[in-house]
């Protein structure tokens, strides 16, 4: 798209977002750019982009959902993750069945609890997210969560090193 001013550009963004979901590749933006490469060198650029060119990111697809259980993930750093493992629903082009829910923090923070109804959203269109907690939909049947006090993967002891909030493995020879 071309736009000699300010609100053809709006416009095209805003048809953009509509035909954006039947390409056959992921897309969650554009890139609105000066086409005249003489106003380049007047309008300069940043220590890491060009000032003639910008992204324009668009605002995620969300869904809301239920989480049916908090599973614990380990990662190869022995970092314990809880995973929302969530009624399946279409969000952005995939069908959504599990979601990251960081740490114990962002657990408390949103207050998610077992049973909820919850939006979700893919980070980046990427990265399946819970990002908030529908409190009206609430019956009293939602379990609160707690991690583990051991290892779900070898029953070996975890920790919380000072100043962190990520939950450690400590057991070097864990399969996780």
């Amino acid at each position: 798209w071309k736009s000699p001013d300010i609100a053809g550009v709006l416009q095209a963004l805003d048809e953009l977002e509509q035909v954006r979901h039947d390409f056959p590749f992921g897309t969650d933006g554009a890139v609105i750019k000066v086409n005249e490469r003489a106003l380049h060198p007047r309008l300069g650029e940043t220590a890491k982009s060009p000032r003639w060119a910008v992204a324009y990111k668009y605002q995620p697809e969300q869904a809301e959902t239920r989480i049916h259980q908090i599973t614990v993930q380990v990662g190869r750093t022995g970092v314990l993750t809880p995973v929302a493992e969530l009624e399946p629903v279409p969000v952005a082009g995939s069908v959504i069945s599990r979601a990251t829910l960081h740490n114990m923090d962002e657990i408390r923070r949103k207050d998610i609890r077992i049973g909820d109804r919850v939006t979700v959203e893919k980070a980046g269109d990427v990265i399946p997210a819970v990002i908030g907690v529908n409190l009206s939909a609430r019956t009293g049947q939602e379990q609160p969560f707690a991690m583990p006090s051991a290892c779900p993967v070898c029953d070996g002891p975890v920790i919380q090193r000072e100043g962190e909030v990520a939950l450690r493995c400590e057991n070097l020879q864990c399969p996780a």
